[in-house]
Formats: C-alpha cells, sequence, structure tokens
C-alpha cells in the first residue's frame, strides 16, 4: 500500500502527514509527500514559502520543504513536482490539484491523507485543494480537519 500526503508545509498538512506515517508504521506500509510548486511567486508567498521580496526559487522552496518533511515523517519518501505556468483558463490551485490526482494515479495510492478544513464541504473556497482531490473515487481518503502541535520523533 502506498499512502499519499500533499504537503505544503501548513499546519493541516503537518499533521496530515504525522498521521500518515502513524498509519503506516502500524500497517508496514509506506508514505510518499506530495510537494507540488507552481511557478508562482505569489502562490509561494501566499503559502508562507517565500518572504515578501524573495525571487522566487523552486529549488529553494523545495529544499524548504523536502527539510519539513523530513523533520515530521524521516520514513516517507519526499517527491516534488512542478507545474507549469498557469494559463488563463485555470488557477494555480486547479493546476495544483490536477498533478495532485496524476501522482496519486501513478503511485496507485490506496489512501490520501489529506490536510483540509473544508474537504467535503458544501461548499469550498476556491484555494483549497482538498475538496477536488476528495472527490477521486480511486483512492481512500483521510481528511485531517484539525491541526495538532505535538511532533513526535519516529521510530
Amino acid at each position: 500500500m502506498v499512502y499519499v500526503v500533499p504537503f505544503d508545509d501548513s499546519p493541516l498538512s503537518r499533521t496530515a502527514l504525522r498521521r500518515a506515517e502513524e498509519f503506516a508504521s502500524a500497517m508496514d506500509e509506506s508514505v510518499v509527500a506530495l510537494v507540488v510548486v507552481p511557478p508562482s511567486a505569489a502562490y509561494a508567498r501566499q503559502k508562507g514559502w517565500l518572504d515578501p521580496g524573495d525571487a522566487y526559487d523552486a529549488d529553494r522552496i523545495a529544499r524548504g520543504l523536502r527539510a519539513s518533511v523530513r523533520e515530521i515523517a524521516p520514513a516517507a519518501t519526499v517527491r516534488i513536482e512542478e507545474t507549469d505556468e498557469t494559463d488563463y483558463r485555470a488557477s494555480v490551485t486547479t493546476d495544483v490539484v490536477r498533478r495532485l490526482r496524476q501522482v496519486a494515479t501513478e503511485l496507485d495510492a490506496d489512501v490520501l491523507f489529506v490536510g483540509s478544513e473544508n474537504a467535503g464541504a458544501v461548499t469550498t473556497p476556491v484555494s483549497s485543494v482538498g475538496s477536488p482531490v476528495s472527490e477521486d473515487p480511486q483512492y481512500d481518503v483521510h481528511i485531517v480537519r484539525h491541526a495538532t502541535d505535538r511532533i513526535e520523533p519516529s521510530g
């Protein structure tokens, strides 16, 4: 089995990654932390990956997110994906969701651990990846709606 965790270093994605690691450890399964980095400085700033005024640097962002994953789930595989420039017909969030779904399918994910306050809600903010990703019937979805502050060492 493969557990996939869309990871953006938000408190909810950090909790989802910890939860996936706990389940994987108990079930002797593997975890893939999936980081999608679109070529957008505005998106990176919104996510807290760049400080105001910092130049966009996808490699620097990826290194920082990889380090965060290692801190939370040292046994997890980290997969970094970049998206193409968003065209006028789509949003950055749509591109991120598309890539998440593609990789989850490619990895033959059994469970997605998604950190989202509003996945499955009746109304969904345009900026959330939780609801569109959770709608895919190819895999089970574990939705983490409450972030926890604890970080416990693995192993």
